[in-house]
């Protein structure tokens, strides 16, 4: 396990690489190229995240074999145990130990550039997950939480957070189908296990490039994707490309239907329905939703239709302006097409700034970007970034960062590794991963989180930083915010630390940080960006995962959402759901992006507009928001923040309020 030492000051004893440069040492990390490791015959040697029995392939199943051997102890004694705050220290202990092995499992299978390590992952995470699903219909196991629950004065003795964490234990309980015969429950841990599978399936087709004969495209723009023999390889829709011809042939090249992909999306969407309806719900949609801020699907929808509404005679300015732009660059072809708004909005931004992205690039390079994310937490949370070097075997790529996050008072909070760089079989996908969740633990200490923030950045060359563009910088900026909910959360229990929260709130923190991104006191004055496409998403979303059999083929419903909520027209022979991949792990939640955004909204308006670095706002932030992770009703957090409880109208309100700043600060900055 990692060595969680408390650091003096602002890292007294860390080891780190000197560097002759006038960056900080967290700005210098992440400007050079890594220099490779020193040879030390005495140093320590550690497994991945320093977990012993991960410097092999092999040791997942050490590991996940030890987590299933400590479960049974777990299961036994909870079961024969008098009911008690006790019982849900027990169960959290439970969860602690598969999560251990699960969550790393779920990094490393994805992201470990040797196969061998991510074939044993994928298999720890298969033999977790079945075990998670059968004791989520052990009935023993059920009734020990039943016991403490039904008894009402056992209850009011609870505080808060035990309370809230025993009622989500059964909460797993009831959508799994513990109150079906034994049948039926054997039937869900199957549909389960089966949803996991496809899941995985879906989610590797969704990066799965496309292949098309070289022949078949114009030569001379055959240099912007892979070659592969006679073949072309597509990996993405080349939004950045100025070549519209480039953006049509990748828009309809990688977003080709897929047959295999197309019935594995189609069993998904059927099995989740499956299991939604035989534990008791109507569609998968109300099952997902229950602990929401939003509660049910009906809600989404109001809210989606609502905004849709009022952004619809916007959205067709922004086209028209955008059509405007293509015409006077391309007057030939000044038909506005769906790989289109991406490029020329950009080219907008640009122009109302006066500069184009490579003037100002070198201005954010990496480590300055880091230096400012390091100044903003000192002044708003009193918190630094500490770069640490791993051991020998800790990382999965010599390239990765390690950071220790250190607050001025109370010491060591947590780990961060930074997995910010390009290789080759790395997704091209920016998020947050949990390898440990913070909790209390029985001898009084604090098991330290760590977490993973995986980016996709250009390596740094020899005369050159990394150079992130405003978006690049944003998407840093976002999943810091994740990573300082995972280190601030101080829960007492792991099954709600940090971002374990309903997803409608788990990404407040992180779109509020984009709001810092985009704010010139803090780094340098950005337009913020406003994807009206996420609209149309949360709402096919909703429509996938809602009344089955669904009215239509998935394409169909594409076709026809797009036009109801996005107002470009539906390109023949694409199926763009099939490289959504977050209906993987937003499966009927995707509209959290948009509900997280109005709550970041009214958050920022109200704590940190006037100044972005109070530390009084910043303190309450962490007080009533990030500190209790899932550990309390979210709609009861954002009410302790905003001293009201929003309604629909105010979400909608604050994301068209965000419009009109936006259009306010373009025009003054333009003049």
């Amino acid at each position: 396990m990692l060595c969680a030492r408390r650091l003096g000051g602002l890292g007294a004893g860390l080891r780190g690489r000197w560097v002759s440069t006038s960056w900080s040492p967290v700005g210098a990390a992440f400007n050079v190229q890594p220099q490779g490791r020193r040879l030390d015959l005495f140093g320590e040697r550690r497994g991945l995240f320093g977990v012993p029995e991960l410097s092999a392939p092999e040791g997942f199943r050490v590991a996940q074999e030890k987590a299933l051997r400590k479960t049974e102890q777990l299961v036994r004694r909870v079961c024969s145990a008098p009911p008690g705050p006790q019982t849900v220290l027990i169960f959290d202990e439970l969860s602690d130990s598969l999560c251990r092995v699960a969550d790393l499992a779920d990094f490393v299978k994805i992201a470990h550039p040797e196969a061998a390590f991510r074939e044993a992952a994928e298999e720890a995470c298969r033999s977790i997950g079945a075990m998670v699903e059968t004791l989520n219909t052990n009935v023993e196991l059920y009734q020990s939480l039943q016991k403490l629950l039904a008894d009402k004065k056992l209850v009011d003795s609870l505080d808060p957070e035990t309370r809230r964490v025993a009622e989500l234990f059964m909460f797993d309980f009831e959508i799994s189908g513990i109150h079906l015969d034994r049948e039926k429950r054997k039937r869900a841990v199957d549909l389960n296990v089966k949803i996991l599978d496809l899941s995985s399936a879906f989610l590797m087709g969704t990066h799965f490039p496309s292949k098309i004969e070289k022949h078949l495209l114009p030569e001379h723009i055959r240099h912007h994707f892979e070659q592969a023999g006679d073949h072309v390889l597509v990996d993405g829709l080349r939004t950045e490309v100025p070549d519209d011809l480039v953006r049509e042939a990748a828009y309809k090249i990688f977003l080709y239907p897929n047959a295999g992909q197309l019935k594995c999306l189609e069993e998904l969407l059927s099995n989740r329905d499956l299991l939604a309806k035989l534990v008791g719900y109507s569609t998968y949609s109300h099952r997902a939703l229950q602990g929401t801020m939003a509660k049910n699907p009906e809600t989404v929808m109001q809210f989606l239709e609502k905004l849709s509404d009022k952004l619809s005679e916007r959205t067709m300015k922004d086209f028209e302006m955008i059509r405007g732009m293509k015409m006077k660059l391309n007057p030939q072809n000044s038909e506005l097409m769906p790989w289109d708004p991406p490029y020329y909005s950009g080219v907008i931004r640009a122009e109302r700034y006066d500069s184009e992205p490579s003037s100002y690039c070198p201005f954010f390079s990496l480590g300055a970007c880091m230096e400012g994310l390091n100044t903003l937490f000192n002044r708003l949370l009193g918190i630094s970034l500490c770069v640490e070097q791993p051991a020998e075997g800790e990382v999965w790529s010599e390239d990765v960062r390690k950071l220790a996050v250190v607050h001025e008072s109370e010491g060591l909070l947590g780990h961060i590794y930074c997995d910010f760089f390009q290789r080759a079989d790395k997704p091209h996908q920016d998020c947050h991963f949990t390898i440990r969740g913070g909790r209390l633990k029985e001898d009084g200490g604090y098991q330290l989180p760590v977490v993973v923030l995986m980016l996709n950045l250009p390596h740094s060359s020899k005369t050159l930083p990394t150079l992130l563009t405003p978006g690049m910088m944003e998407n840093l900026f976002h999943e810091m915010g994740h990573a300082m909910h995972s280190m601030l959360g101080r829960t007492r229990y792991q099954h709600v630390t940090g971002t374990r929260c309903p997803t409608d709130f788990a990404e407040v923190p992180s779109i509020l940080m984009e709001y810092f991104a985009n704010d010139y006191r803090v780094v340098h004055q950005f337009a913020r960006h406003y994807q009206t496409g996420q609209v149309f998403y949360a709402a096919l979303d909703q429509i996938y995962h809602g009344k089955h059999p669904l009215r239509s083929s998935t394409t169909d419903i594409l076709r026809d959402t797009q036009e109801k909520f996005y107002g470009l027209p539906y390109v023949p022979n694409t199926a763009w759901q099939l490289r959504f991949s977050h209906l993987v792990g937003y499966g009927a939640k995707y509209y959290s992006y948009l509900v997280s955004r109005a709550v970041a909204s009214m958050v920022w308006r109200e704590c940190f507009l006037r100044d972005p670095f109070n530390r009084a706002a910043g303190e309450r932030y962490r007080r009533e928001m990030l500190a209790h992770g899932g550990g309390k009703e979210p709609l009861l957090m954002v009410q302790g923040m905003l001293q009201k409880c929003p309604s629909i109208d105010d979400f909608v309100n604050a994301l068209v309020a965000d419009l009109d700043m936006d259009l306010e600060t373009f025009l003054t900055d333009s003049k």
